[in-house]
Parts: structure tokens; C-alpha cells; sequence
């Protein structure tokens, strides 16, 4: 009898800070966690690097371009999230050219800046710990567990 091999899922965030604001977007009719706010953010697909994917997703998003260079990992968590394990990479982008707009308007029905040290009571759970992490300089967590 051959053991299925465990699998994971992998998605990207980026974070984008204006002083002390973060951007947010807010979900809506997903399917999935309607009416929380989140951070731009995507699953990888097949064959893309996390820069690569991170890149499209602000495009398809945000309507910004990033340049793959011109983005660095500030953490990294492995969240249970009750149905799949992920690993999520967060990305902060310092540079970037366009301006933002929200391009999924299907998906998104918010897109604004917010205090990172008073987030919206509706911001997804694990998106909040993240940037208290981030916050802390740690580069690392787990979540759900």
C-alpha cells in the first residue's frame, strides 16, 4: 500500500506601507471570507518563482508593475488554515511604478490605507498576526496549529 505524500499550497502577500499605513484590499463575493480585509495576494501557479507570482498579483490586483528585483521577503508563516497547510510569503515592495487601482473590482469592493497598529476589527486573523510580526522584525511563524 503506497502513502500519499503530503501536500501544501503556497501563496504570496505583499505588504505596502505609506509611514505607518498599510494597504488593504477588502474581499467580496469570493466564496471565501467575504467582507475581510486582506493584503493583495494570490496562490502561486505552476512554474513561477514567488517574485514572479507576487509580480502578477500586484498587476492583476493593484495595477502596479514591481519588478521582481525590486522585492524582498519580510516573512514567512505556515498557517493551517483547517482544510489545507500553506506556506505564505510576504513581500514588501519599495519600488514601484503605476497607480493603484483596484483592477478585480468582482472580487474586491475596498481597496484603501489603514494604521498597521489598529487594523480594521474585520482583517483576516492571520493577516493581522503577520504584520504584528513583521512589525516585531521576526521573519517567521506558524498559524492555526
Amino acid at each position: 500500500m503506497t502513502k500519499t505524500r503530503f501536500n501544501f499550497y503556497a501563496a504570496v502577500y505583499l505588504v505596502m506601507r505609506e509611514g505607518n499605513n498599510v494597504l488593504l484590499i477588502r474581499r467580496f463575493n469570493t466564496g471565501w471570507m467575504d467582507g475581510k480585509y486582506s493584503l493583495p495576494a494570490g496562490h502561486m501557479e505552476g512554474n513561477e518563482t514567488s517574485v514572479i507570482a507576487m509580480a502578477r498579483e500586484a498587476k492583476e490586483e493593484i495595477n502596479i508593475e514591481i519588478l521582481p528585483e525590486d522585492l524582498f521577503v519580510v516573512h514567512t508563516m505556515h498557517r493551517n488554515s483547517g482544510d489545507r497547510e500553506y506556506f505564505d510569503i510576504f513581500f514588501e515592495a519599495k519600488k514601484y511604478s503605476g497607480e493603484l487601482k483596484n483592477n478585480e473590482e468582482n472580487k474586491c469592493d475596498e481597496i484603501g490605507w489603514f494604521p498597521i497598529d489598529n487594523l480594521p476589527e474585520n482583517a483576516l486573523d492571520y493577516i493581522k498576526e503577520a504584520l504584528k510580526k513583521i512589525r516585531e522584525g521576526q521573519h517567521f511563524s506558524s498559524f492555526g496549529f
